[in-house]
């Protein structure tokens, strides 16, 4: 037996070896090469981040003395294998060690953007570049870790040394002497006790052996004091314990049911419970009590409960009970429990689960619960109820430019300011972000309710001031009226929601009522969405051209690409819708894109047909589709049809100039550099053109159809005005070497004006309205043959 149970022993031993300490060494070995990876890791990015602030002003200065001795710091830290910094526009360019002599290409790389603060905001002006070596699984051990090993090692032998020892002298030697006491027992017919004590199982095996012979008396006396005791816990458990009879009469109780609720015993037998029931919750326990099953065991009830001094309490009863098998009398026995804590509680979370935290308003589920009570209580009492939806004007700006926590000031003070103008009744929440809800109970709904929302405005005539920064903010609110527009609550909500967007779309701050015309037009919206996403499948896309012509003989010089949807079922769509929702949802660069393949591929062959390789194509772009890869696209494109980049004009308007993007800018500059010319287009409509000819790399102006047309159209006084500007715009262009030319040309007179006051070039209807490549090649045709029968 010994052999058997140490070989077992022994044998678990080895399994919990195998299973417990191998593993974590293993772990240790991987933690530790994680730690050391992450250390690394974050010491790059230190020194990446406080190396890229360091470099911000030298490349701004342009100084590549200063930009090479801060990357010679960076090299010499041990970590960093490589180092490359670059500028934005390629002047500056600094590898260490020279690229030549850079190794192979198995060590990681860590980019940083150097971000330079300017008058107008930060600035991206270029980015560092830092190549280290990861560390591998054993790379990472340091000597003090080795140690550590070692002494885990010896730990463990020393462990499993002891365990052994231990068996043998705590389970092996106590186990030989039990084995003998019984086997002498077994034999000799005589009592035997086992020589052996100890406070763990072993000794309770010994003790328990040499206990068998115990008198059966001892039974008895504990069966006495278990009664006692049981008579004892009744009447000092912490539970309020009372037991009823049929008729619920109270047949006893516990001393802490008495404690609780300060009754006297004398006085509480014999009455009932339900006398104790105030008289508001009476008729709901009593018709608990009534649908109890009569098989059931055990009954659940909440009610309230009078004490003797008054005090109402939330109680929850529990009762079980049990026909008895030899007596006249059922045996019940019910617990009373105090839960009006819990009640509380349950209240004051429900409060906080239906509150916004920072504005004391209803959070969105509050709000979406109180929508449906309101419109009961509206069918009920025959009253209208009007939903504002409240959206913040500009707030954006606050939160992108302050932070978040100056945003939550201002909806703190919002909410501050709007609650006084309140109606009494009405319910006011703030739905997420700055968005606001307000309910509006009322005979008549829509005009309380504007008259609200112009009161609700009015606040936000005075500008905000946030950490020492002037804000103005407006709302757009949105109303929509129950039962007039909605038949439920998630109707309401939605077209208050519609109505809101509509006001946002016609120039925000302002209160707009729903129109079922806010249904067609976002109707509209969604078939314009998916005429484009199937014209992009099935391209139904086209690039139309419109002719540029010399003013000086009508000879065409240029072509302005324009995208046009032909619809197989509805024909062209209107251009200017599909712009609007494309450069709403993200599609426009996908239609650029083909469009200006499209542009390019009608251009080579139009070309061809009429043998004139010197026309050029002008390209209008949105301000969605200016990213940093633009130029390389727009090249590739050109080089795959063999176009001359000098051929291409890219056309651009005031308002993507307005905010000076550094993107922007610097996309002009790359296809300036590409050999692209830059028109500007729409001229002298917007705030600041003359700057814009000295910023920008212009060198087309086109004047804006406004003062083409104005120049035959409206008084005397008028026209000569829109003379002289135009003249004026066209001297200032020639002066500063642009090129002019006059848009919206549609008769005889205005060609001579713009001609005789100095513009070079013009488009217009009176030339040719945007045309498909097939009607183009077919005009050519027919000029051509006309001028051969005049020849």
């Amino acid at each position: 037996m010994t052999h058997s149970v140490e070989n077992r022993f022994f044998a678990i031993i080895a399994t919990a070896v195998f299973i417990m300490v191998v593993p974590l060494f293993a772990l240790f070995l991987t933690l530790s090469t994680e730690r050391s990876t992450r250390e690394l890791e974050n010491n790059i990015t230190i020194l990446t981040e406080a190396n890229a602030q360091a470099l911000a002003k030298p490349i701004w200065d342009f100084d590549e003395e200063s930009v090479r001795r801060i990357a010679g710091t960076v090299l010499s830290d041990a970590a960093v294998h490589k180092i490359l910094v670059r500028d934005e526009v390629g002047n500056i360019q600094v590898a260490m060690p020279v690229f030549p002599t850079w190794p192979d290409n198995s060590l990681t790389q860590k980019t940083q953007a150097i971000v330079y603060e300017t008058v107008d905001g930060p600035k991206t002006v270029g980015s560092l570049t830092v190549y280290y070596q990861r560390q591998d699984f054993f790379s990472s051990f340091e000597q003090g870790e080795g140690y550590i090993i070692s002494i885990f090692l010896v730990a463990v032998i020393a462990v499993i040394g002891a365990a052994v020892l231990g068996n043998r002298l705590m389970i092996v030697k106590p186990l030989l002497k039990l084995t003998a006491a019984i086997e002498a027992t077994r034999q000799l017919g005589s009592r035997h006790h086992v020589d052996w004590q100890s406070n763990d199982e072993i000794g309770l095996l010994a003790n328990s052996f040499n206990s068998m012979q115990i008198k059966l008396e001892q039974e008895e006396r504990e069966l006495k004091l278990a009664h006692r005791r049981a008579t004892e816990i009744y009447n000092m458990t912490p539970a309020m314990l009372f037991s009823t009879d049929e008729e619920d009469r109270i047949i006893g109780v516990s001393d802490y049911w008495l404690l609780a609720t300060g009754y006297e015993r004398a006085d509480i037998l014999g009455t009932h419970f339900a006398d104790m029931v105030p008289a508001g919750h009476l008729d709901h326990y009593l018709l608990r009590k009534s649908q109890r099953e009569e098989n059931s065991l055990v009954w659940e009830c909440t009610t309230k409960f009078v004490c003797a001094d008054g005090r109402v309490l939330d109680v929850l009863i529990v009762e079980s009970s049990k026909k008895a098998e030899d007596a006249d009398q059922p045996l019940a026995l019910s617990v009373m429990t105090d839960i009006t804590a819990l009640k509380h509680s349950e209240a004051r979370n429900h409060k906080q689960a239906i509150t916004d935290h920072l504005t004391g308003w209803m959070n969105r589920q509050g709000f979406e619960a109180a929508l449906d009570v309101k419109i009961r209580e509206a069918d009920q009492a025959n009253l209208q109820l009007a939903c504002l939806f409240i959206d913040l004007d500009r707030f954006k700006w606050i939160n992108d430019n302050l932070g978040h926590q100056a945003g939550d000031i201002v909806l703190r003070r919002v909410a501050t300011l709007i609650t006084p103008q309140l109606p009494p009744g009405s319910i006011g929440a703030r739905l997420g972000g700055d968005e606001f809800a307000i309910l509006v109970l009322s005979a008549n709904a829509e005009m309380d309710a504007l008259r609200l929302s112009e009161s609700i405005c009015a606040i936000f005539e005075k500008p905000f001031v946030v950490s020492g920064t002037t804000a103005r903010l407006s709302a757009s609110i949105g109303v929509a009226i129950y039962p007039e527009h909605a038949a439920n609550a998630e109707e309401l909500l939605q077209k208050s929601d519609l109505a809101m967007y509509s006001k946002k779309h016609d120039g925000k701050n302002g209160a707009q009522l729903y129109d079922p015309r806010f249904q067609d037009n976002t109707r509209q919206r969604a078939e314009i969405e998916q005429s484009i996403e199937l014209g992009l499948a099935n391209d139904w896309f086209q690039a139309y051209l419109q002719p540029i012509v010399d003013l000086s003989d009508g000879t065409v010089i240029g072509y302005e690409s324009l995208m046009r949807l032909d619809h197989p079922d509805k024909g062209l769509l209107p251009p200017y819708d599909i712009i609007t929702v494309a450069e709403e949802n993200g599609s426009i660069i996908r239609i650029g894109t083909c469009i200006f393949e499209k542009a390019v591929d009608n251009l080579v062959k139009l070309s061809a047909a009429t043998g004139d390789h010197s026309t050029y194509l002008a390209i209008n772009y949105s301000p969605l589709q200016f990213e940093p890869d633009l130029p390389l696209r727009l090249a590739a494109i050109l080089s795959r049809n063999d176009i001359c980049p000098t051929r291409i004009v890219i056309e651009i308007t005031e308002a993507m100039l307005l905010h000076d993007n550094p993107v922007v800018h610097t996309t002009l500059d790359e296809f300036k550099r590409l050999g692209c010319r830059i028109a500007l287009d729409d001229f002298g409509t917007g705030y600041s053109s003359l700057s814009y000819l000295n910023r920008f790399p212009v060198d087309i102006i086109k004047i804006d159809q406004s003062f083409i047309r104005s120049l035959i159209e409206g008084d005397p006084a008028k026209r000569k005005k829109s003379h002289i500007l135009a003249e004026g715009i066209t001297d200032m262009a020639r002066r500063m070497g642009c090129s002019v030319v006059a848009e919206g040309i549609e008769t005889g007179e205005q060609w001579e004006i713009v001609r005789d006051f100095g513009a070079e070039y013009g488009q217009g209807y009176l030339f040719a309205k945007p045309q498909s490549l097939d009607d183009l090649l077919e005009r050519h045709m027919w000029l051509t043959e006309k001028s051969a029968e005049t020849a």
